[in-house]
Order: C-alpha cells, then structure tokens, then sequence
C-alpha cells in the first residue's frame, strides 16, 4: 500500500463537474489501495476574480496580509466541494485549510516560504482511512497570520507535504498529459517523456518552460520526493522526474527538451570605459530597481572602450532603457541601445556533460535555418542563445530536427 499525494490544479478542479471527475479518479485510486493526501488549487479563474475585486477596493496597492486573507478562500471552496464529492462516494474523506494543518510558512505574504509542517493530524487521519485534502498555496506564520506562497505556489504545497510524510510519489495533475520535448504549440511533432532528471526539469522551468513551479521542483529535488506530471483529462504515465540514478538510460540523450522565453529585451551600454567596476556600475543600480538581470556579455576593450550587454523581462525595458539614459553621462557610455523584439532558445540535457560538440550541432541548426545570434551563454547541462523574435518558432522546429527529439506518430502524417 502506498502513499501517494496528488495535486490538482485550477483547470482540473474548474467546475463541479471537473471536481466530481476527480473525485471518481480518487475512488479508483483507493480501491488500488492506496493511502492519499490530495492538494488543490482554486477553481480556475477565482484567484483573478479575487484580485480583481482588491483592486476595486485599493487601486493602488491592497494590503498585503488582507489580500493574503482574501486570497486563500479560494482553495478553501475547492477542499470543501471535493471533500463533500468524495463522501457522497461513500469515501471517508477529511478537508484543512493550510493553516489547520499547520503548514507553517515565514512572514513574507503573498511569496512565504515553508519553514515546517505538522504532520501529525494527516497520519491520524490516514491511520482512520480517510483521504486527507488539503488546500494549496497557503499556510500559516509564527504570528497566526494566514500566507500565501505565490502564483503555482499549490505545486510547491504537494511536494513539501510529500517529502513530510514521505510520501512514494507527488504526483501533479494539470491540463497536459507530462512534459515534452517543446511546446506542442509550436512544434507538432514533440513528444512527451517518460522521464526527466531535477536539473533537466529545473532548468526547463527557468527557461520558459511553464509545466511546474520552479520551487516546486527544487524542492523536491532537495528532499528527493519523485515528481510525476500527469493529465486530470487523459490516462496515462506522464512525466517521472526523478534522480537519474541508473545512470545509463538518460545519458544516452544529448539532449532532453527545447525551452524558450518570449518576454525578453536586450539593452547594450555602448561605449564605456574598460577598467574595474564597469558592470557594477550598470548593474548595481539596475538591482536596486528590483529588476532581474539574465544574460550578460561584456565585449573585449577596444581604445579602453568596451561595450556591455544584458538583458532583463520585456515588462522593465522601458524602466531601464528610461534610467540608463539618465545616467549615461555618469557611467561615460557613447550611447544606451536596446531591443525589445527578442527571445531566448535554450537545449537542455544532462547528456552534455559527455558529448563533445553539442554547440556545434545547435549553432549549425541555427545557421542553416537563417536564424541569427545576437547572444550566447552555456552552463553544464544548458546553451541558451538569443534571437529575433521572428525566428523562435524557426529556431524551435531547426533544433528539434537536429537533436532528433520528434515523435513519429503524429496524427496526420
């Protein structure tokens, strides 16, 4: 007999319908004979609903241990129902809050972080029989105040209460049936995995890829708990990410997954001297914006002059292109240059760490498909490039044939 916990997302539990499905998923599951703690997030749409109506009330800014207060009666519906759907089953079945089961969380409302988890009403009322539901997202401070944990923040709920009561599987349900090569969007012939390791899967999330949230996976990479991406409307595997600890079977990939970033800018400061505290100069005042930096490239001096490039979120562009203009007698740069019509194709795959000429193979792809590049950054398991806009989708299909990631069996083909 295992225990399992299952994780139902927005879409899966949207209507009473859907709820009702995923009660009869449960009955199935227990009649398999396992135990089950099941995490769910509100109804689809009714976290913006609720956002909605604490802006109506404070335009400017809502108070954020009020809209934590206000916020987590979403999950509160969705436990009830499901849990009142599992008895109607003839289920014994047992609904919390994340403040009744004491998921104890910091003071940071609406981004907290789980410090611990009191298990011991969970294994009571699993040593009774009953299926444990418990709303996501959602815990409680050191002062008693109700917290939230950030948008996808119930993925992060399932895997912490999964690593507390060592659970054999955290499985999360959502509207797509595991994790795939790329978007099936935009490339019709990606195919779903069967497994992916943590640093795979991380590095994915990071990258654009919008499956799980990234804590959710670090979390259960740290505590080891295997993660399993299933669909609430399709049977099937899904996706195990896990340790790769046989060692043999992912390595023989280079690589495992294409990731891309649509909501990218690149600013270039031109012309500025090349000597000591260069980036820290742009960069210092760009993170007391509260902007996040990714890639960066500095050129080598010419003239002692050297040009340094970045890039940050679509969405701060303007603050930053607006702010360097300011300073830019200051930091002695020739001009502030940028472009906003950019995106980020990232390969991803622990297979890099023992193939040589995996860049070669991207950058051939690339060049034979027409796709310029204005960036390039590699880390371990990762080569992320920057380009044009107009080329992602290109650049998606050129590196999926290259790699040989697609699935034959298309439909329609």
């Amino acid at each position: 007999m295992a225990l399992l916990v299952k994780k139902f997302g927005g879409t899966s539990v949207g209507t009473t319908e859907r709820i009702k499905a995923v009660a009869d998923q449960l009955v199935a599951a227990r009649q398999e004979g396992h135990d089950l703690v099941v995490v769910v997030s509100a109804m689809s749409g009714e976290t913006n609903r609720l956002v909605a109506l604490a802006d109506d009330i404070m335009p400017d800014a809502a108070d954020p241990r009020e809209l934590d207060v206000l916020l987590s009666t979403g999950e509160q519906v969705t436990i009830a129902l499901l849990t009142m759907a599992l008895l109607s089953r003839g289920v014994p079945a047992k609904s919390y809050t994340g403040g009744q089961v004491r998921i104890l969380t910091d003071s940071s409302h609406s981004k907290a972080r789980i410090v611990e988890i009191d298990q011991q009403k969970i294994q009571n009322d699993l040593s009774k029989g009953r299926v444990v539901v418990v709303a996501g997202f959602q815990g409680l401070d050191a002062e008693g105040d109700i917290t939230t944990l950030g948008r996808g923040g119930s993925d992060t709920s399932a895997v912490a209460l999964a690593a507390a009561l060592q659970a054999q599987e955290c499985q999360i349900y959502t509207d797509v049936d595991g994790v795939y090569t790329t978007d099936p969007r935009v490339e019709p012939r990606a195919r779903r995995m069967e497994k992916i390791t943590f640093e795979e899967m991380l590095e994915m999330a990071s990258l654009g890829s919008k499956v799980l949230q990234i804590r959710a996976v670090e979390f259960a990479g740290k505590y080891s708990v295997p993660l399993r991406v299933l669909s609430s409307f399709k049977p099937g595997n899904g996706t195990l990410i896990t340790y790769d600890d046989e060692g043999t079977e992912m390595e023989q990939a280079l690589v495992s997954g294409i990731a891309f970033h649509r909501d990218e800018a690149q600013i270039t400061v031109c012309g500025i001297p090349d000597q000591p505290g260069t980036a820290f100069s742009i960069l210092g005042p760009i993170a007391d914006l509260n902007v996040e930096v990714d890639m960066i490239v500095q050129n080598v001096g010419a003239d002692d002059l050297t040009d340094f490039t970045f890039t940050v979120n679509r969405a701060d562009y303007a603050k930053v292109m607006s702010f360097l203009e300011e300073r830019k007698d200051e930091l002695g740069a020739a001009s502030i240059i940028g472009n906003n019509r950019i995106n980020k194709l990232s390969i991803v795959g622990v297979g890099m760490r023992s193939h040589a000429g995996i860049a070669s193979i991207m950058f051939h792809a690339l060049s034979e498909a027409g796709v310029n590049l204005r960036m390039i950054s590699t880390s371990e398991i990762k080569i992320s490039v920057v380009i044009d806009e107009k080329y992602l989708e290109l650049g998606v299909r050129a590196l999926h044939e290259a790699f040989e990631l697609g699935d034959d069996e298309v439909e329609g083909d």
